[in-house]
C-alpha cells in the first residue's frame, strides 16, 4: 500500500471521511482562517438580515448554525455556509407575504426536503440545471440587492421593485447629502481599493478582509465624528427573545409549499455550484454532493427552528477562508462559534455599526455578482442569450417569473443544439466524400437525407461520422440509403471518427450488404493514414495545426472539466519509462488519461546506472516520481522493431570513428549491459533470425533497465519496504499486443484481452542469472511472443 511522506495511509474512498490528522500547523491555520471568515461573517449576515426584513439575530442564528452545523456535517472541506444573498429577495417576499414566524416554518420545511434530496443521493440533479440559469438568477438578484440597498445608502427608503429603484435612483442622488451617504461612499471605496492597495515590507492587504476594513473604517469615522446616521440595534432584537416557527393560515398552505420547494432548490443548486468551484480553490479532499446536501438541509432545518434565515453555501465566505489558509471544516465550526462569543460579550460594539455601512457592502456584493467572466465563457458557449433573459426577467419581473424564462429558453437553445446538424460534401480522387458534424437524430435526418439523394448512382462514396450521437431514426435512413446505393452498383466506405454509434447499430441489424472498412480517420490513425495523403504530401506544420484545430473541436471543450481539477497538481500512477520510438503511444497501449502516467521517453528506454558519468535527466526524473511524486510503479516498457536495439546488435555503441553520431553512441553504451543479459557474449543472438534477436535482446533490456533501476538507493528502499513495484513491459508492433514480465518465471506474457483464450503452449522457465540483483533471471521464450 502507498504512503505518504509522513507515513500515514492513503486518502479513503471519496463517499468516506478521510481519519484527522494532528497537524499542528494544520490546526492554527483552520484557527487563523476561522477567524478571518468570522470577520467577514459578521456584517454580510447583519446586512442580509436588515435587506431581507428580517430581525438582526435572524442573521447571526444563521451564520452560526451555518458554520457549525454544515461544518460538522456538510461534505464539503472549506465551504462556508451562511445567510445567503442569493436567497435575500425570496426571504423579503416571504416575510411580507406570511410573516416571520411563518418564513422561519419554510425555512425548517426546506431543510427537510434538502436532507430528503440528499438522503436519496440525488444532489447531482440539482446540477442539471443550465448554469447559465443560475449565474443570470444570481447576477438579477445582486443587480436588485444593489439597486434596493443603493436608496439606504443615499439616505432614502428602497421602493417595492427593481423597477421602481431604479426610476426614482435620480431623485435620491439629487435631494439627499446626508452623512449616511458619506458613510456609505467610504464603504464602497474602502471595499474597491483595499485589495489593490501595495504591500507595507511584510503585509498585504489582501491578508486582512476587505468587508472588516470598510465597515470598521465607516463604523470609526462616523462615530469619531459624531454623525447623525442609523446604527444598527442589536439589542432591541436580541430583548424580542425567540421567535421561532409557526403554522400558517389555512388558506396559505399552497403557497407555503411552493415557497418551501423554491428555497430548497435555490439553496441547493446555489449551494453545490458553489462547492465545485470552491474545489478548484484547494487540494484537499473533493467535496461529496450527497453529505454536503444533508449537511445544508441540517443547518437550514436547525436555523429555521431557532429563527435564523435560510442557509447556503457562499463564494464570499468560503473563498476568504481558503485564502486565509484554511483547509479542514475545523475553520467553518469554528467561525461559527466566534459569531455566537462576540455577540454575546459584544454586542454594544456592533450596535455602532451604520446601516448604511451594511448597505453600502449589500451594494458592493450585488454588483460582484454580475459577473462579466461568467458571461465571457457563457459567451464562448453561446449561452450568454440565456444568462441576459434570466437576469432581466428576475430584476424586471421577480425571481421566480426571470428564473421560468430562462430555463425555458435554455431547453429551447438545447433542442435547437439537437438539430444543429453540419453536412459537407465534396468529390476528391473519383469518390465522394461527405462528413457529418454534429449530433445525429431523427430531427437532422431530413437535411442529411436531402444531402444522400444527391449522390450519383454507382459512386463511391466515404461517408465520415463526426457524430457525439446518433438515434434509431439517423441509423434507420442511413443504413436503408446505403443498402440502396450499394444495390446500383455504388460503395459506401462509413468511418466513424469518435464514437462507433453506426457499427454498433449493424451488428444488431445484419446489413444486407457491406463494403470493408479502410480504417481511416480514427483519432489514434497516423496522420498520413487519414484522408489518403501519402508520406510525400504531409506538410509537418500544417498536420500540427490541423491536429490542433480537430482537438478544439472535438476535444478540448471536454477535457477542459478534467484538465481544470488536474491543474492544481498531478498524482500519476506510474513512472512509465519507455522508447522515443514515434510507433509506442504510452496513452493508448495503458488506456490511461492525463495525469496517469509520469512518462519519461528516450531511445531504448534505458535508464543509466546512478554512478554514470553524462545525461542526468532520468535519473532526475526517478527521484522526481519517487520521492516527490511518490508513484506507486515504475514501467519499462520496450519494444518490438526498436532501432536502438538494432544499433547495439552492429555495434553501433563500439564505433569510435563515428562522429555524426557520436551522441548516440556514448547513449547506446548504457544498453550494452542488455546485450551480455540476451546471451550476445555467448554467441546466443548469432544465427538468430534478425526479428528474433531483436526481440530477445529488447526484453532482456527491459530486464537489464530494471535492475539499473534498483541500483538506486531511494528505488531499492522503496521496493524494499513494499511502497514501489518495478514492472516490465514489451509492445509488439506488428501484433499491437502488450506482454507484461512474469516476475515468477522472468517471461513476457502476453495480456489477455475480453475475448483472447490462454495460450495452451507451455514456456521454458528462463535459467537464472544470479550475477544481478533482484529481479535479474534473464533468457526468454525459444519462440516469438505473439
Amino acid at each position: 500500500m502507498r504512503n505518504d511522506a509522513q507515513g500515514t495511509p492513503p486518502a479513503p474512498p471519496a463517499d468516506q471521511e478521510p481519519a484527522p490528522r494532528p497537524d499542528r500547523r494544520g490546526v492554527a491555520a483552520d484557527v487563523g482562517a476561522s477567524l478571518v471568515v468570522f470577520l467577514v461573517a459578521v456584517p454580510l449576515a447583519l446586512g442580509i438580515a436588515v435587506a431581507a426584513g428580517a430581525p438582526l439575530t435572524a442573521g447571526i442564528i444563521a451564520a452560526a448554525v451555518g458554520g457549525i452545523v454544515a461544518g460538522l456535517v456538510g461534505g464539503s472541506a472549506v465551504q462556508v455556509s451562511g445567510p445567503s444573498v442569493g436567497l435575500t429577495i425570496i426571504v423579503a417576499d416571504l416575510i411580507a407575504t406570511y410573516g416571520w414566524q411563518v418564513t422561519c416554518l419554510i425555512t425548517l420545511l426546506a431543510g427537510l426536503v434538502q436532507l430528503a434530496l440528499g438522503a436519496f443521493r440525488i444532489a447531482r440533479a440539482a446540477l442539471a440545471v443550465s448554469p447559465a440559469v443560475v449565474h443570470g438568477m444570481l447576477a438579477g438578484v445582486g443587480i436588485t440587492i444593489a439597486l434596493a440597498q443603493l436608496h439606504v445608502v443615499l439616505g432614502g427608503e428602497p421602493q417595492s421593485s427593481a423597477l421602481a429603484n431604479l426610476t426614482d435612483l435620480p431623485d435620491q442622488i439629487v435631494h439627499n447629502h446626508t452623512p449616511a451617504v458619506a458613510v456609505g461612499v467610504v464603504t464602497i471605496a474602502v471595499m474597491f481599493c483595499w485589495a489593490r492597495l501595495p504591500g507595507f515590507g511584510r503585509f498585504r492587504p489582501a491578508l486582512v478582509p476587505a468587508a472588516l476594513v470598510a465597515v470598521g473604517a465607516a463604523t470609526l469615522i462616523a462615530t469619531l465624528g459624531r454623525w447623525e446616521v442609523e446604527t444598527i440595534s442589536l439589542t432591541d432584537s436580541l430583548a424580542q427573545g425567540w421567535i421561532g416557527p409557526a403554522l400558517p393560515a389555512a388558506g396559505q398552505w399552497n403557497g407555503v409549499m411552493l415557497a418551501v420547494v423554491t428555497v430548497a432548490m435555490v439553496a441547493s443548486v446555489e449551494t453545490l455550484l458553489s462547492a465545485i468551484a470552491v474545489d478548484r480553490l484547494h487540494s484537499g479532499r473533493r467535496v461529496m454532493l450527497n453529505r454536503e446536501l444533508c449537511g445544508q438541509g441540517a443547518a437550514n432545518a436547525v436555523s429555521g427552528a431557532l429563527g435564523g434565515l435560510p442557509i447556503a453555501g457562499g463564494m464570499v465566505r468560503s473563498t476568504a477562508g481558503v485564502r486565509a489558509g484554511g483547509h479542514s471544516p475545523l475553520f467553518t465550526i469554528l467561525h461559527g462559534v466566534w459569531v455566537l462569543v462576540f455577540v454575546a460579550l459584544f454586542a454594544h460594539v456592533v450596535e455602532l455599526i451604520p446601516m448604511a455601512a451594511l448597505a453600502a457592502l449589500l451594494v458592493f456584493i450585488g454588483v460582484q455578482m454580475v459577473s462579466v467572466a461568467h458571461l465571457r465563457d457563457l459567451r464562448r458557449h453561446h449561452e450568454a442569450g440565456v444568462y441576459l433573459v434570466t437576469l432581466s426577467g428576475v430584476v424586471l419581473l421577480g425571481l421566480l417569473e426571470g428564473v421560468f424564462l430562462g430555463f425555458a429558453l435554455a431547453m429551447v437553445v438545447s433542442l435547437r443544439r439537437l438539430t444543429r446538424l453540419t453536412v459537407t460534401t465534396e468529390e476528391r480522387g473519383g469518390r465522394v466524400h461527405i462528413t457529418v458534424h454534429g449530433s445525429l437524430t431523427f430531427l437532422g435526418v431530413p437535411r442529411l437525407a436531402h444531402v444522400l439523394r444527391t449522390v450519383p448512382a454507382g459512386a463511391a462514396v466515404d461517408l465520415d461520422l463526426h457524430v457525439d450521437f446518433m438515434d434509431h431514426a439517423a441509423f434507420e435512413a442511413i443504413h436503408a440509403w446505403r443498402v440502396d446505393h450499394e444495390r446500383t452498383g455504388g460503395s459506401v466506405d462509413i468511418d466513424e471518427v469518435h464514437e462507433r454509434w453506426y457499427e454498433r447499430s449493424t451488428l444488431r441489424s445484419a446489413p444486407a450488404a457491406k463494403t470493408a472498412p479502410r480504417g481511416l480517420a480514427r483519432w489514434w490513425a497516423p496522420w498520413g493514414m487519414r484522408g489518403g495523403a501519402g508520406p510525400e504530401e504531409v506538410n509537418p506544420l500544417g498536420l500540427l495545426a490541423a491536429g490542433a484545430r480537430e482537438y478544439h473541436a472535438s476535444t478540448a471543450d471536454r477535457m477542459r472539466s478534467v484538465m481544470s481539477r488536474l491543474s492544481h497538481g498531478q498524482n500519476p500512477t506510474a513512472l512509465f519509462i519507455t522508447c522515443a520510438d514515434s510507433r509506442v503511444v504510452p496513452n493508448l497501449i495503458t488506456a490511461s488519461g492525463p495525469g496517469d502516467l509520469f512518462t519519461v521517453r528516450n531511445v531504448g528506454n534505458l535508464v543509466p546506472p546512478p554512478d554514470s558519468p553524462g545525461d542526468d535527466s532520468v535519473g532526475a526524473a526517478v527521484e522526481y516520481a519517487v520521492a516527490l511524486l511518490r508513484v506507486p510503479s515504475i514501467v519499462v516498457c520496450g519494444h518490438s522493431h526498436c532501432g536502438a536495439m538494432k544499433a547495439l546488435l552492429e555495434g553501433a555503441h563500439l564505433d569510435p570513428d563515428s562522429t555524426d553520431t557520436s551522441h548516440m553512441r556514448r547513449w547506446l553504451f548504457h544498453g550494452s549491459a542488455g546485450l551480455v543479459r540476451a546471451g550476445e557474449r555467448a554467441g546466443e543472438l548469432a544465427g538468430l533470425p534478425t526479428a528474433e534477436a531483436l526481440r530477445r535482446l529488447a526484453q532482456a533490456n527491459v530486464r537489464q533497465q530494471l535492475a539499473h533501476l534498483m541500483l538506486h538507493p531511494l528505488v531499492r528502499e522503496r521496493v524494499e519496504s513494499g511502497e514501489l513495484e518495478l514492472t516490465g513491459m514489451y509492445y509488439d508492433l506488428e501484433t499491437a499486443r502488450v506482454h507484461l514480465l512474469d516476475a515468477a518465471t522472468g517471461e513476457f506474457t502476453p495480456v489477455q484481452g475480453v475475448h483472447d483464450v490462454a495460450d495452451p503452449v507451455p514456456r521454458p522457465r528462463p535459467a537464472d542469472d544470479p550475477g544481478q540483483p533482484l529481479e535479474e533471471s534473464s533468457g526468454a521464450s525459444s519462440r516469438p511472443s505473439s
